[in-house]
């Protein structure tokens, strides 16, 4: 046996012959992250199955049809890819032009939504078109953030220097919040908060200002609740939801006992209870707690890694944007990165009962047409972004050879 079979792969090798052997390319010279794609996809079909598992019973109940949720997550992840493909193919440099009329664009979604939306359980959040239906605050979010990373570009000085540079973007923040309070959709208004907060403190902006709008947006997050009966009504189920535990506490006691049924491994595949018509929503916003019963804390826990480490990657393809004065794309990845970690935070908590229940999707996976394809949109867009730094690269060290052989 030769020398050179004894040698061991070192594991960067291993990862090499394993993207060249999957993807036909070696690492080194692929245009993206493939990996990107890999957890994007591995997400996406969890979800389908678990959408599969959590809403056979209740589409049964309601349409006499076990495949009905299935079906249409299954459309929506074709959109899904069809959306990704097209964004792939747009430049930064078109959002960075066009960004402030995408916030015209979110504007008026809302205001739409408010006129001739479709009210379902008390909230008028979607727009009908056909069978298709659009909650206008999911694109209303991703359009906001490529306003706002466009915004930190364009006034970087004055965001730095100045009050009046710092407060601009709060302003269209809070009109966005008000069209959003009416719908009524906390939840995306805290999700829109965190990320708006988490990119100017990124982009510089003094710690006094940052600790001030912190402070402030905490205490309107507390008066909302305050003046508001039914989400004062949700805080106090979820501080302590065993002392209601067939009203106002039910959907989160039930979600912990499908958790505490998980255990380690989970009861299996297609074995929850608390799917049968015991847990509501099962199948959108407390997939989780499904995914935790079946598959239990190791699922559960490969799930966070495996978010974990997409925006471990998307906040370092931001900083390496930003290292190479790319700062648009740069303050975009910062911003998509912010808001899939905290979004998913915020769902795996309200399902675990550590936070209170906000109806917030799992990030590519929970049932949802909108989120699902906007959030793909989103992952398109760091592709492209990625792209984009790889192929700067490529051209600036074809660049320094030219100049060393003309040398």
């Amino acid at each position: 046996m030769s020398e050179q079979m004894l040698v061991k792969p070192t594991m960067k090798e291993t990862l090499g012959r394993f993207y060249q052997s999957a993807f036909g390319v070696s690492q080194q010279h692929a245009l993206y992250d493939r990996s990107i794609i890999l957890i994007a996809i591995t997400l996406a079909c969890l979800g389908l199955v678990m959408v599969a598992s959590a809403s056979i019973p209740y589409a049964m109940r309601e349409f006499d049809n076990p495949l009905h949720f299935v079906t249409r997550h299954m459309v929506y992840l074709v959109l899904s890819v069809l959306a990704t493909g097209a964004v792939m193919q747009l430049p930064m440099s078109w959002w960075e032009k066009y960004n402030p009329y995408l916030l015209f664009v979110a504007l008026g979604l809302l205001i739409a939504v408010l006129i001739m939306g479709k009210t379902v359980n008390g909230a008028t959040r979607w727009l009908s078109f056909g069978p298709l239906n659009i909650q206008a605050a999911e694109p209303a979010k991703l359009f906001f953030f490529a306003y706002l990373a466009g915004y930190l570009v364009r006034r970087e000085q004055d965001l730095k220097q100045n009050l009046k540079g710092f407060l601009k973007p709060l302003a269209v923040f809070f009109v966005l919040a008000m069209l959003l309070l009416v719908q009524p959709d906390l939840g995306t208004v805290v999700v829109m908060f965190a990320t708006t907060v988490g990119l100017l403190f990124l982009a510089g902006s003094k710690l006094i200002q940052f600790f001030a709008l912190f402070m402030t947006g905490i205490m309107a997050i507390v008066a909302l609740i305050i003046l508001e009966p039914y989400r004062l009504k949700r805080v106090t189920s979820f501080l302590d939801p065993w002392q209601d535990p067939f009203g106002s506490g039910y959907q989160l006691t039930q979600s912990l006992m499908a958790f505490g049924r998980g255990d380690w491994f989970g009861t299996g595949l297609g074995n929850s209870i608390q799917k049968l018509d015991y847990l509501p929503e099962a199948h959108t916003d407390f997939v989780v707690a499904i995914l935790a019963e079946e598959f239990g804390f190791v699922g559960v826990s490969c799930v966070i890694a495996l978010i974990f480490v997409l925006v471990a990657k998307i906040i370092s393809l931001g900083n390496r944007a930003v290292a190479r004065e790319n700062v648009f794309a740069g303050y975009m990845a910062y911003a998509i990165g912010i808001w899939i970690s905290f979004q998913a935070a915020v769902n795996i908590g309200a399902s675990a009962g550590i936070l209170p229940t906000k109806g917030l999707t799992l990030p590519l996976v929970s049932y949802g047409g909108s989120s699902l394809v906007v959030m793909s949109i989103a992952i398109g867009l760091i592709l492209r972004i990625d792209y984009e730094q790889r192929a700067s690269q490529i051209q600036a060290t074809r660049s320094n050879k030219r100049g060393k052989h003309n040398g």
